[in-house]
């Protein structure tokens, strides 16, 4: 393969920094199309991109066959170069933030409703200690809304409940969280003197929350199987609490939800007999963001808080 004669010009005049998105997502992925999604393209201009980039490099990067791509040596050893150019403009990017940030500023971000109840007051509180001339404005949605959100850009970080993470977001596990089956203090099964069953949890009505939470998500990712229609749907943690203790059915909620609840025994937790009821709680941003000084600290209070909680 020729070199195209703008390779000895400047860098600058041609080398494009998707190009190299491309080409390390098709190095973690092993496909052309994961390697486009992941870089944001649409896969047509992808095969363009790195057909450029072969072109005006002068070797080929990339192996095409009908069970993915696989990189060349050339390619391997490009990669690597790829990968040490992408984190020097991260860097760049994340100290122009970090200037920019210096004085006052509001930082916004969207927590679903779990942490949003219990877990981001404390760390607001944590950070406006270590950070006082920053003005917090959080966003409180289901887990769903607040991945929408990140997405489409409307806040930089957001912090979800749900076990599934879409490609073109990073992530970083926060807080892990415990969850409980609960029922009213008369409820048939605290008569019980065996746990509950996975095929009873599956089989069972429960006052559940909404389409798009991330406690209703985890609760069909634990089940593999088709659940029955809620007794009732709220997209309120502290509502499912009350319907639950007035004897409307089972709920499934985390800990920091019923703890209260427990301990006055308005609620009764069941003990469970299938696989463990636990879900990590995680931040989310999007992989071509690099996240500010003020992001950074609040996700760094964000895990700091459950070292300390542990």
């Amino acid at each position: 393969m020729e070199s195209d004669s703008s390779s000895s010009k400047s860098l600058s005049h041609w080398l494009q920094i998707s190009s190299l998105e491309l080409l390390v997502g098709i190095a973690d992925h092993g496909s052309l199309s994961a390697g486009a999604r992941e870089a944001g393209m649409a896969q047509p201009n992808a095969s363009r991109a790195l057909k450029a980039l072969e072109r005006r490099l002068g070797y080929s990067l990339v192996t095409r066959k009908t069970t993915g791509s696989t990189l060349t040596a050339e390619g391997v050893l490009t990669v690597q170069w790829a990968r040490e150019a992408l984190a020097s403009l991260e860097a760049l990017a994340a100290g122009a933030r970090s200037l920019a940030d210096a004085g006052g500023s509001e930082l916004q971000f969207g927590a679903s409703m779990t942490v949003a109840e219990y877990l981001a007051p404390q760390w607001i509180g944590r950070l406006h200690q270590v950070l006082p001339q920053i003005t917090p404005r959080m966003r409180i949605m289901n887990s769903q809304d607040v991945i929408r959100a990140v997405q489409q850009g409307e806040v930089g970080l957001g912090f979800v409940e749900t076990p599934h993470i879409p490609l073109g977001l990073k992530s970083e596990p926060v807080f892990r969280d415990e969850m409980l089956i609960v029922v009213a203090p008369g409820h048939e099964w605290t008569k019980r003197d065996q746990p509950l069953t996975l095929h009873e949890l599956q089989s069972t009505a429960l006052i559940e929350r909404e389409e798009g939470s991330g406690t209703r998500a985890f609760l069909d990712y634990v089940a593999h199987a088709q659940r029955p229609k809620p007794v009732a749907e709220f997209n309120s943690n502290a509502t499912i609490c009350q319907c639950a203790a007035g004897g409307m059915g089972p709920a499934v909620l985390s800990q920091l939800a019923v703890e209260s609840q427990l301990a006055d025994v308005t609620l009764v937790e069941i003990a469970f007999d299938g696989p463990a009821l636990l879900r990590e709680l995680h931040a989310i941003w999007p992989a071509v963001q690099v996240l500010g000084r003020t992001e950074q600290t609040l996700l760094q209070i964000a895990a700091d808080h459950e070292s300390h909680s542990a």
